[in-house]
């Protein structure tokens, strides 16, 4: 009779991370930032629906296009089509993002898991070349293979923080890395804005869209070639689970690890109490993001060069608000900095409120407030939720947080856009935003932070 061979693990802990593994964790978010700023924020709403507008028969360069485009026989107002797009993305990477991170946390490769991720998205970027004349759903189809590859990778990515520091250590990691991002973002859309601007001409729309396409490649390229780094500097850390694994197939395993959680997760409630506080007051805050050129646009009437210069100075500032606000941690803790940055947000929604129409300075202005704490909020974020995770079950929680941070990110533009058309004003549905920070608050305030990372099997830091 054979022998039944039990796998062994390794119980030893892992080494302590390097400072040049820590600086390829960092350079991950200068690689993929880009995606976000270039394409996501500014590049490639227009240039997807130039593109099914002209699908519907309408003219380059016209001011309305009431046509329509039938992607799958489906009758869709071109207009619309990106927004479609988009909710549709979101509802795939909902079941998507904590598949991969229970298959993250099974594998022994992590970091091939990331490459593979990162470098399909980067893929799908540049193959927005091809997206000529009115291919429209070679555009779409794009999009959604970038964007939800785009949400995969960070899942994986993050999942590498608990294992790079201490718990008095990941803020600073976290910061470091995602004030790096917004440099990295920044530095390639103002290239990308300076290109656009040069050689763009008024009365011919298709060099326009031209170089909106070729934008859009450069942040596939970029990120690739980035990724190279923390793929390299970056060393594999399989945990117990992993150890495992390697007896059986790591995607059926993973599949049935993530029911196992589903079922298992409410023995934390602490955890998901967070995560409840976090879906709310990001979502505030993505909102804001997502709303301000609209804002400056249609409700204080600034022309595009003031919203270009605004949104470069929130990209470069948020490089050192992040920093900023990592600093301020090591002094009061995450979790009272968190909550003293949603202070600072309902500050930021008070000021827009009352801001002048056709006054550029002040809008700037808020646009500098915004990046001060839009960075640190967001990076302590990520390393407090850090802090209420189970050991060896890193992937699957950042799978459940990257859908908190992206998956309910229509709430806040609902409520904007239903109280817009009760009030028929921007300024009221900026302010109907600021629910989202106040009970996002009261959230955050009432989870016993410490308790909560002690019930998680975790030591808490020493200042929180």
């Amino acid at each position: 009779m054979a022998e039944t061979v039990t796998p062994t693990v390794d119980d030893t802990p892992p080494p302590a991370s390097t400072r040049r593994e820590r600086r390829g964790w960092y350079i991950y978010d200068w690689a993929n930032s880009a995606f976000q700023t270039t394409v996501i924020t500014v590049f490639l709403g227009p240039f997807i629906t130039t593109v099914a507008e002209l699908a519907a028969g309408c003219e380059l360069g016209a001011d309305t296009c009431d046509g329509y485009v039938y992607p799958l026989g489906i009758r869709v107002a071109a207009g619309s089509y990106y927004p479609y797009l988009i909710s549709l993305s979101v509802f795939l990477t909902v079941f998507v993002l904590p598949v991969i991170g229970a298959i993250a946390d099974r594998s022994a490769h992590k970091k091939r898991l990331l490459g593979g991720a990162a470098f399909t998205g980067a893929g799908a970027t540049v193959a927005m070349i091809f997206v000529t004349g009115d291919r429209y759903l070679l555009g779409g189809a794009l999009f959604l293979i970038a964007n939800i590859s785009f949400g995969a990778a960070l899942v994986v990515y993050n999942s590498f923080l608990p294992q790079l520091g201490g718990p008095d250590e990941r803020d600073g990691i976290s910061s470091r890395g995602w004030a790096l991002g917004y440099l990295g973002g920044g530095l390639l859309l103002a290239f990308n804005l300076v290109a656009v601007t040069v050689f763009s001409e008024d009365d011919n729309p298709q060099r326009t869209l031209d170089l909106a396409r070729w934008s859009i490649v450069s942040a596939g390229v970029w990120w690739a070639v980035f990724t190279l780094v923390p793929l390299r500097w970056l060393r594999e850390r399989p945990s117990a689970a992993a150890a495992l694994a390697r007896q059986g197939n790591v995607l059926t395993d993973g599949f049935r690890q993530l029911g196992r959680t589903l079922r298992e997760i409410k023995a934390y409630p602490l955890t998901l109490f967070f995560l409840l506080a976090f879906l709310v007051y990001n979502d505030g805050i993505q909102t804001v993001i997502t709303l301000a050129s609209q804002y400056g646009t249609e409700e204080l009437r600034l022309d595009q060069s003031t919203l270009i210069i605004t949104i470069l100075l929130v990209q470069f500032l948020a490089f050192g608000g992040a920093l900023s606000l990592g600093a301020l941690a090591r002094r009061i803790g995450a979790w009272k900095t968190v909550l003293l940055s949603l202070v600072l947000w309902t500050g930021v929604i008070i000021g827009a409120f009352r801001l002048p129409a056709e006054a550029p300075v002040p809008f700037m202005v808020l646009g500098a407030a915004i990046g001060l704490v839009l960075g640190g909020s967001q990076a302590l974020s990520r390393s407090l939720f850090s802090q209420l995770i189970p050991a060896g079950k890193e992937g699957e929680y950042y799978g459940f947080y990257e859908i908190s941070d992206k998956g309910t990110s229509w709430l806040g533009p609902l409520a904007f856009g239903l109280v817009f058309q009760l009030t028929a004003s921007y300024r009221v549905g900026l302010v109907s935003l600021l629910i989202f920070f106040v009970v996002g608050f009261l959230l955050l305030a009432a989870v016993p932070i410490r308790r909560a990372i002690v019930a998680a099997g975790n030591t808490p830091p020493r200042v929180l």
